[in-house]
Parts: C-alpha cells; structure tokens; sequence
C-alpha cells in the first residue's frame, strides 16, 4: 500500500505529460466530479491540485499553491486568515438576512425531519423507508366504526346547511363520546389519541359533512386543549382539561385581526397589568375575527400584547406575545355574531373585548413562566398541528371525489356509453384518483413522522400548502364531471358542497400564497440546509470557530450536490442508489437526481441572492414546488412499499410519481427562466434551462396510464375500497351517495348481461334495435333469463336516479333565498360598543364587508327530476 502511495503520483505526473489537451481536460473533469460525487475530504483536493500544478506548472507556481492549500489544511491557521476576514465581510456587507425575534421563534420551532434529507441533495433512501408508517390500534379502530360511523349516520349535511347549524342531537353526542377531547390525555378524561387517528377522525367526519369536520377539528387543533396540554399550570390542567373532554365547556381561540392576518406577530390586541387590592391584574382589549366557535364558546383563549407600564413583574415594560384563556361570560366580552363565510355553516365569527379585566395568575396560559412566551407556544403548536387537521379535511375530498366520480362516470351515459369511457372524462378522472393516492400517502407518512415525536414545521407546511391545493384540484375535476348535477343544488347534489368550502381550507392556518412563498422555501432554506442556520448564528455571535466548521462544510456540500447534480443529470439518475428493486426503483433514483439539482440551486440562490432572497417570492414559490413534489414523491414511494408493492396499484405509483416529476421539472424550468443574476442568470436561462428541458426529469402521466387509473377508479371491489378507505360510505338507497355505490353495482353486473346482447347481434341472432326492443328479443329467443332481464331493469332505474337532480316550486325556491332581516357583518353605529380609539363608522363598514352573520333559517322540499337531457352532463 505504502508502494502504491509513492509510485502513483509518479505515474500520474508521467501521463499528464503523456496525454494531449484535449484528454488532459476530460480526465481532469472527470476526476473532479468523481471527487465531488464521493465527498472527498479537502487532503483529496489538494494532492489532486498538487499532481496537477506539478504536471503543468513550474516550481513557484507549485510552492505558492502548496502554502495556500497549507492554510486550508489546518484548521487553525484557517480560521484565522480566511473564516474570519469571510465572517466580517458578510456581516458588514449583511450578506446574511437580518432575523427578528419573532422569525426566530418560528424558525426554531418544530424539528427538522426528513424535509432535511430531501434538503441535503443526498437523501438517506433507507431512512425514508423505515420511518413509521403506523396504523390504528385496536381502540382506535372501534371509535373510528362506533362513534365516528354514528355520528355520519346521524349528520344529514343538507339539513345542515338549511337550518345553519349541526343539529341539537349531533352536538350532544360529540360531547357525550369524546368529540371534543381527541388529543387530551385519558387522565383528564380525554382521548389520548395519537395524530394518525386524530386526521382519521377528521378525515372520516369530513368525508361525511365538512361543517361536522371542522366542528370536531378546531378544538382538537391550535387551541386551548393543546396549549394547556402542553403549557398550562397543574391548576389549569385540572381545572379545564376535564371540562374540555366532556363538552363542559367549547372553546375558541382568538388571533386573526382586521390588521393581522398572516401577519400574526403584528397583533393590536392588547393587556395592561394593573395592581388592585395587592393582586396583579389585567385590562385587555381586542377586536379579532374569523374566530371558530366563539359565538358559542364558554372558554376564550386569548393571544396578545402583554404591557407592564409600572414594571410591577420586574420584565420591563414590553412583556411580548402571551395567551391567555378567559371565561367567555367575563364582562365586557363581545360575542354572539357570525361570519358568513361562503354560505358555510359552521360558527365562524368575530369578538371584541373592551377594557376586560381579570386576574393575571388566572388566565395566562403557563401562569407567570407563559408571559411572554404565547408566540413560541402557537408556533410550536403548530409547527404539528399544521400536518393533522386540515390535511385530513383535503384528503377527504380528494378521496370523496375519486369515489364519487369513479362511481357516476361507470353509471352516466352518453351516446350508449358510460361516460366514463371517453377519454376527455378518463383524463380527468385520472387526475383526481393520482392525487388522492398522493393525499393519502403523504397524510398517513406525515402523522407517521409525528406519531415518531417529529414536529417538522416545514413538512406540515407542505402538506397543509399541498393538501388543500390538490383536493381543490380534485373538487374542480369532479365538479367538471358531474356536469349539471354538480352545479344543481340540493340533497341529490354530492360535492356542490364541498365545491363552495374549498377555498377556506385555502386561507386557514398560514394563507396558501404566504405558505407557498414565504414558508415552505423561506423557513426550509435556513431550517432544512445543514449548514445555513449554523452559519447565522455563527455570524450573529461572531463565533470564528464555528463559522469556520459550518462555512468549510457548506463549501463541501455545494461541491458535493454540483457534482452529484451533473452526474445524476447526464445519466439521468443511474447512477443513484434505491433502496428497492423492481418499478419503484426508478423513481427513486430521479428523486435523488431532483434532490442534488434542488440542494445545488438553493445554494446558488442564497449564495447570489443574499438577504434578498426572501423578498423573491415568485422565485422561492418555485423552489417550495419542487420541494414540495420532492416531499410527497418520498411519501408516495413509502406508500407503496407499505402497503405490500400490490401489483394492481402499479397504475397508480406511475400515475402520481410522474406527476410529482413533472410539477419538479415544471418548477425547475421556472427556476432557470427567473434567475435574475447578471452573468449567471443568462447561464440559467439559456444553456442550462435549455439541457434541462431537452433532458426532463418528467413530462407527466401518459395516456395509458390516465386510462388504467379512471377504469379502477369504476370497478366496484377490494382495491376501490382500499384507495377510498376511512371514508363514510352510506348505504342507504335515500341518500345520493348510497344511490351511486347501489347503481355502480347493479350497472356493473348488468354490463355483463348487455355485453352478452351485443355479441348476439354481431353474430346475428339478434337484430340490432332500440335497447329495450333488443332486450325483449333477447329473453324471448333465451339469450339472456328473466333474472337478467329484472337485472337490468333494477340497473336503468337505479342508473337515472342517480342522474336525477332537485327542482324547487319558485315558492319554495323564494323562501330559500330569504334574507337576513339585518345586514350580515355590518357594524352599525347604534349597536356598536364605545371604546376609546374606535374607527369612524365608514371606515368600519370597509373591513367588515363580506363578514356575515347568519340568523335565518331556511327551509326547502325537493321534487324529483329524472330527465336525464337536462342535467348538462356531456362526454
């Protein structure tokens, strides 16, 4: 060994001057990227540098570069002539983005978990594969058939949109079973469920009614049960948690305001600490709106601005962001109107607080060690919750529309056949199906990775971003299917109602457009990156030492993921390792390749584009696409390895990885168009942007796999079921999705029979006619049995009450269209409270248009259509 060391350098300086320029250069390319691929260490770089320079240059070229590469070697000398000259350049030039406190907070909050490996450009495919992908347990699985199958039984949503509200039966059997206390611990009478079977709740409820979904999801999420739960004093624990598990008391918890919306650090809302009879106490004041629940709420949590003008608790004046939990009934709390948000009906509404004064120990969450510290609290909570609620609710749709749909384009006809024949309605249908097996990979991967004690803020950011993004997509598809039976609304109607709650998922827990832009990107680029975050606080701190180990280590990691990136691109991923054999492979060597190109732009980016960064925001969207589809590619795969490779699935697996590819190819081709960086940006958009697009990591699904994917989705049976699992199938002939899974049926077992027709009359035993004449002939001359034949019928009366739609007498149709006898959400001068500092009356009913609250009940009687011409569908 010792022999090779010495006599290789020798050999090697005899072929540099052996082999021609042209050799030369390509074997030094080569040997550069095999370095970089491999991590070489920096001893690797400079005996290759040093081969190179004394094949190619003369003695004081070699001597100058061996005592620069002398101080790169020894880490002392280093940190002393180059990390700390580079650490006070970038902190002069503020290189780095400037970091308030309350980025910070939401920065540290959470983990990072296999967002980081996706980050790094190398991902650890063993690792991905081995997280938890957990099922329910027993217990579990009884509440989710029990108590959960009866509730859906009992909600008819239709009614409930009629008569604004849950009925008085449904309320009390959420709080008789539980409902309300999912995630509190058993020992305060809660639940104690795990995040898995807290999204199956919610995904099962929801499948069923959304306004019954987010009635059980929004105590079960961000609010006064996790808080206390997490933060609260013993005396709060036993005091509330009880009264919270059994429906005692119904909570709410208030943030947004009309200047404080995504911006939730620049809250208005405020408490004074006061003395009174030798017990500190305090005022607040707060106008919040699109508080769930509030109207109805016996517990208000609070967050706010907390100030100490006297200094009475020795903090200063400023005590910063505190939550606070307060009786709802306290004096001078505002509550008891409703928004009106999309005609939804779940209580969404507003609240005010004027000079409400309560006992500072009583109400701040934490007592006196939570002041100040309720904006660490909502983000830690929520760096989790993010992942659970409403990803369950998009999951849910996006699953009910690939149930719905699968069923009606099997049974509706058009031109003699189902139109789920026709390609324009495979496409389509396809869509929806790809994007429900993606949902429901990337929900059971994401609860998996909490139920493991991960809180990755950046992984449920993209899921909450994804999740109601895809089942929007989903919900539109369906709505385009189902034609005019989509837009006719009534209890015969099966979306039209989760068609006008989409957009609210939309808004919700971080507004899409901020996710997408700010968080997704914005929050993984300096949480996710191995070495980004190390290096600002190393700057921050003026830490030579560890800025010299993070600066040299990003050094290495871009080498590494640039050559890794060039590689992987010009053998189009080959060279990656997978974990598995057989389809799957594949996918996840171009999931390597996407990660090193991802890792290796998101360098280039932070590296030209400094602190401005943050400010590209169409840029970072880009880049949160691409990890984004890099996310849930990793959580499809894990998907199918969990659920046993099924080679029926296979259509699926290729439908959503290829869609993954092509929205990270999509992404990327944006990326280089928009690199804005003289000199450079011109690379990207040209030469670079153009290989990229001549070599695509994906173009999406192809036709035939579309086709395979809408024909399952229409075949009654085990894998239908299984891609539609957790949801609440009625059974019942009474109700609209019980009709479709009964025609689906009856329509698929008489496809078998008319089949048997159409081949008699090509072979000429019967002649071609109208369909029933043809059917008559057929059981005269015994070609099909009068069991056929009242198979058949049951099938085509079954198929057009599907197709049926509702109709309203024009007095029926006027009384639903009642309205309020009060302007809804419209503050007027005589009923508005007094307060110090209120806005003109002009300027109020502004910010309030388009908040409603709804006090009318309406109530409709259906009339039975079945023209099938008049429904709008077409094929």
């Amino acid at each position: 060994m010792t022999l090779l060391a010495m006599t290789l350098p020798i050999a090697l300086l005899g072929f540099l001057h052996a082999v021609s320029w042209p050799w030369l250069i390509l074997a030094t390319l080569v040997t550069a990227l095999t370095l970089g691929y491999v991590s070489a260490p920096i001893l690797a770089w400079t005996v290759f540098g040093g081969i190179l320079a004394l094949g190619l240059f003369s003695w004081p070229w070699v001597l100058a570069y061996a005592a620069v590469m002398t101080v790169f070697n020894l880490p002392k000398l280093r940190r002393a002539l180059v990390s700390a000259p580079v650490m006070k350049t970038m902190k002069a030039l503020k290189f780095l983005p400037v970091i308030s406190e309350t980025e910070r907070t939401a920065l540290t909050a959470g983990t990072v978990w296999i967002d980081g490996e996706l980050f790094s450009g190398k991902p650890d495919w063993n690792r991905t594969l081995n997280e938890p992908y957990p099922d329910l347990t027993d217990e579990e699985r009884a509440f989710i058939d029990g108590p959960c199958e009866e509730v859906c039984r009992m909600t008819d949503d239709w009614k409930v949109f009629q008569e604004r509200d849950l009925p008085e039966n449904v309320w009390q059997y959420l709080k008789d079973h539980g409902f309300f206390g999912l995630i509190i611990p058993k020992e305060y009478g809660g639940k104690g469920f795990s995040a898995s079977m807290n999204s199956a709740v919610v995904q099962k409820l929801s499948s069923r009614s959304g306004v019954l979904g987010i009635t059980v999801m929004v105590p079960n999420s961000l609010g006064p049960a996790e808080l206390l739960t997490h933060y609260g004093t013993p005396a709060q624990k036993d005091h509330y948690l009880p009264r919270l598990a059994n429906g005692t008391d119904i909570p709410c918890f208030a943030l947004t305001e009309p200047d404080a919306g995504s911006d939730a650090g620049g809250m208005s809302a405020n408490g004074e600490i006061f003395e009174r009879d030798g017990e500190f106490w305090v005022r607040l004041n707060w106008d919040k709106r699109y508080i769930t629940l509030a109207a109805i709420s016996t517990v208000l949590g609070l967050a706010f601005r907390l100030r100490d003008p006297q200094n009475h608790l020795g903090k200063g004046e400023n005590c910063g962001i505190t939550c606070a939990l307060i009786p709802s009934d306290t004096e001078g709390i505002v509550l008891g109107k409703r928004h009106d948000p999309l005609g939804v009906p779940f209580y969404n509404c507003p609240t005010e607080g004027h000079n409400v004064e309560v006992k500072l120990d009583d109400v701040v969450i934490g007592g006196r060690a939570g002041i100040g510290q309720g904006w660490r609290m909502l983000m830690e909570c929520l760096a989790a919750g993010r992942g659970i609620s409403l990803p369950a609710s998009g999951a849910a749709s996006a699953k009910m529309m690939a149930r719905i749909g699968g069923a009606y384009t099997a049974v509706r006809k058009q031109f003699g056949l189902p139109i789920g024949k026709f390609e324009g309605i495979e496409e389509a249908l396809a869509r929806v199906g790809g994007k429900a097996y993606i949902l429901e990979a990337a929900r059971r991967t994401t609860c998996g990775g909490l139920d493991g004690g991960a809180k990755p803020a950046v992984v449920t950011a993209i899921a909450k971003y994804n999740f109601t993004e895809l089942a929007r997509e989903c919900v539109n598809d369906t709505m385009d299917i189902l034609g005019g039976k989509a837009i006719s609304m009534g209890p015969r109607n099966p979306i039209a109602h989760a068609y006008m709650a989409t957009p609210i998922s939309i808004t919700v827990e971080g507004a899409n457009i901020l996710t997408r832009t700010l968080i997704i990107f914005g929050q993984g680029a300096i949480r996710c990156h191995p070495y980004a975050w190390d290096e600002v606080v190393a700057v921050e701190k003026n830490d030579s030492a560890a800025f010299d180990k993070a600066f040299f280590g990003h050094v290495g990691h871009v080498v590494r993921n640039l050559s890794r990136s060039v590689v992987l691109s010009c053998t189009r991923g080959m060279f990656a390792s997978a974990p598995v054999t057989g389809p799957a492979a594949q996918y996840y060597r171009k999931l390597s390749w996407a990660s090193a190109s991802f890792a290796t732009m998101a360098d280039m980016a932070m590296a030209m584009l400094g602190g401005d960064l943050k400010r590209r925001e169409a840029l970072t969207g880009r880049f949160a696409d691409v990890f984004s589809n890099l996310y849930l590619g990793n959580a499809v795969l894990r998907r199918f390895e969990a659920e046993g490779r099924k080679k029926e699935d296979l259509p699926y697996l290729h439908y959503a990885m290829q869609h993954c590819l092509a929205e990270i190819q999509k992404g990327f081709d944006g990326i280089f168009r928009n690199f804005s960086v003289p000199v450079v940006g011109w690379f990207f958009r040209y030469p670079i942007g153009f290989w990229s697009r001549m070599n695509s990591m994906g173009t999406g699904p192809g036709d035939k796999t579309m086709q395979q994917v809408a024909q399952a989705m229409q075949v009654p049976g085990e894998q239908r079921d299984r891609m539609t699992t957790g949801m609440y199938i009625p059974t019942a002939l009474d109700e609209t999705v019980g009709q479709m899974e009964h025609a689906l049926k009856l329509c698929t077992d008489a496809d078998t029979i008319q089949k048997r027709i159409r081949e008699a009359v090509k072979k000429k035993q019967l002649q071609k006619k109208a369909p029933a004449l043809m059917q008559a002939d057929a059981l005269r001359l015994g070609i099909i049995t009068s069991a056929d034949a009242d198979l058949m019928a049951r099938a085509e009366e079954a198929r057009h009450a599907v197709v049926a739609v509702d109709s309203f007498t024009l007095e029926e149709y006027a009384e639903r269209g009642l309205e309020p006898t009060v302007p809804m959400g419209l503050r007027r001068l005589e009923d508005a409270p007094k307060k110090a500092g209120a806005k003109p009356e002009a300027e109020s009913k502004v910010e309030s248009a388009g908040e409603s609250e709804g006090d009318s009940e309406a109530k409709a009687s259906t009339e039975e259509t079945s023209d099938s011409k008049s429904d709008g569908d077409a094929a």
